[in-house]
């Protein structure tokens, strides 16, 4: 019992310690667009803009951030940062916007 009470608590620092990345990472890469509704960009924390979106699956807006869609370049126009950087940012946009 103990071990599964430790690895919650690694888990639960390890994701609020992702949460932070990402919102770093939004606030440095991705808010231009995502905060404005630039380029038809959808913004953050706009439920029913993203409802249909995250409905898709995580791996689908991974791809869709790194890859580029739309007007959005690949990674935001990010290219230095890596993937895990972006998922991490995907995965803020996707809980402020639930």
């Amino acid at each position: 019992m103990n071990k599964i009470i430790y690895m919650t608590g690694i888990l639960a620092i390890f994701s609020s310690s992702l949460f932070a990345d990402g919102e770093s990472t939004y606030k440095s890469a991705c808010f231009a667009c995502h905060d404005t509704g630039a380029a038809g960009a959808p913004k953050n924390g706009d439920k029913m803009a993203w409802t249909s979106r995250i409905e898709q699956g995580s791996e689908t807006l991974y791809n869709n951030a790194i890859l580029g869609k739309g007007a959005m370049p690949p990674k935001g126009g990010r290219t230095d940062l890596s993937d895990d950087i972006i998922k991490s940012a995907v995965d803020y946009i996707i809980l402020s916007s639930k």
